[in-house]
């Protein structure tokens, strides 16, 4: 082993995914680790930001100028070329770094391109596959793997072990679709994940005792390494890692301007990620509550999606502003920002739970379900807005729920829950933290120390 152990780091090519394992990646580089980033050719070409401190390599997924299907059928052809064409030209950078004096040591690889492991098996080197959810969903996703979920689901109740019981209104969105093709691909993230050397999960152990616990025990080689978001919001062990350094967006800084003169905790702050794509007439119910809500609000509507805004409504006015993309982890962290009406993807839901924002969740599809009856019933931050018979969220709903959130009991409860995770989720990547214990023994181990792990992170 080098004096420097070498990382590839592969995420899938998603803002989301590529977001948590940069910010690993920074973490392993502060501990001595080289790493590399890889993303596709075509995926790099979207980005207007890339990381400055870290090497940036790609490979090709087989359509180097983009794959533009919506069909589920056709991204299941997506898929499979990625697959092939990945592991290819995986291998040929494997290579190349090699021939330039720079070995791998190991290769992270997001879950869901578990085909990397074979890579890697090929070439004698470390396969770490890195979790982009939470052991939650992870845990659903595995039982199916296993057979013990069964399609359709006819009972009301899903009992998983260590899990609340699941309503189908909990479960991840793509179990209920017609075509199978999208849960076929989550489920398939477990198809080797035991032959894996380590599995890393962006979590943190005191958010997901339990179902971490007992995953290790079928996992030995487990390990919770998150919540990977910038270390100023958390430990601050990084200097100016203020944010993720990569993004396929532009941030409008004029929010942050637009915030400074607002009251403490009096703006609801709105968005949808990179992702959820939701039509006129929930974007018009949305807007319409907003504006009856009565509270100032900062909402993210995307270039592409502004067209569905209602053509009466501003987009700058004395109680709102519309922008089409911000700094998410400064916004949150403004002192003027008392709730967060979101998505509830899993790297926005860390963000809440680390900073300490109440949230109003408005799940879209994937895992947010799930992580909205989590937010709402498990860790008591939030509430979930209903939907009526077309699965809208309705302006009036909308509005009660701010309400409800902003200026109640119960809000300050959630207000106060979410502190304290805050706390845990900051005391786990510091010094001596769960997280942080974990991410030493992974790094030890690329150096070739001996370390001993433990049989349940329960000890850590």
């Amino acid at each position: 082993m080098a004096s420097r152990a070498h990382c590839i780091v592969l995420a899938y090519p998603s803002q989301g995914h590529i977001n948590p394992m940069l910010q690993f990646s920074k973490l392993l580089e502060h501990e001595g680790v080289r790493i590399t980033l890889v993303t596709t050719f075509y995926y790099l070409k979207k980005l207007k930001k890339l990381p400055s401190s870290i090497a940036l390599e790609t490979i090709s997924d087989g359509y180097d100028d983009g794959f533009h299907e919506t069909d589920v059928e056709k991204q299941k052809l997506y898929f499979d070329r990625f697959r092939e064409v990945g592991s290819q030209t995986l291998g040929e950078l494997i290579e190349k770094l090699a021939s330039k004096g720079h070995p791998v040591d190991c290769v992270i690889y997001d879950s869901f391109l578990p085909w990397t492991l074979d890579v890697t098996k090929k070439y004698g080197i470390v396969g770490a596959v890195y979790l982009t959810q939470n052991m939650t969903v992870n845990s659903i996703y595995y039982h199916f793997h296993l057979g013990k979920i069964q399609l359709p689901l006819t009972d009301l109740q899903i009992s998983i072990p260590t899990l609340p019981p699941l309503q189908h209104e909990d479960m991840p969105s793509f179990f209920f679709d017609k075509d199978p093709a999208l849960l076929e691909f989550l489920v398939a993230q477990f198809s080797n994940v035991e032959k894996a050397d380590w599995i890393l999960c962006n979590t943190f152990y005191e958010l997901e005792k339990e179902v971490t616990d007992w995953k290790t025990k079928i996992w030995p080689k487990l390990r919770t390494i998150g919540p990977s978001i910038p270390s100023m919001f958390l430990d601050k062990r990084l200097k100016d890692d203020v944010d993720y350094g990569v993004s396929q967006f532009t941030s409008e800084e004029e929010c942050m301007t637009w915030l400074d003169d607002k009251p403490k905790d009096s703006v609801v702050y709105i968005s949808f990620g990179s992702l959820a794509v939701f039509d006129e007439e929930q974007t018009k119910e949305i807007a319409c509550g907003l504006e009856d809500s009565g509270s100032y609000f900062l909402w993210v509507v995307r270039a592409s999606e502004e067209a569905k805004l209602p053509k009466d409504f501003g987009k700058k006015t004395e109680k709102g502003l519309v922008v089409t993309w911000c700094p998410q982890m400064k916004v949150l962290a403004h002192e003027a920002v008392g709730c967060f009406v979101t998505h509830c993807g899993w790297n926005s839901t860390l963000e809440a739970l680390c900073i300490g924002v109440p949230t109003i969740a408005m799940p879209y599809w994937s895992d947010q379900s799930t992580n909205a009856k989590c937010f709402a019933d498990v860790w008591k931050t939030g509430i979930r807005a209903p939907v009526d018979e077309k699965k809208i969220v309705r302006g009036e709903a909308l509005k009660l729920c701010i309400n409800e959130v902003m200026d109640s009991e119960r809000g300050k409860e959630m207000k106060n829950n979410a502190m304290k995770w805050k706390i845990l989720a900051t005391k786990a990547v510091g010094e001596g933290g769960s997280s942080h214990k974990n991410i030493k023994e992974f790094v030890n181990s690329l150096f070739g120390l001996q370390v001993t792990c433990p049989e349940s992170q329960n000890t850590l």
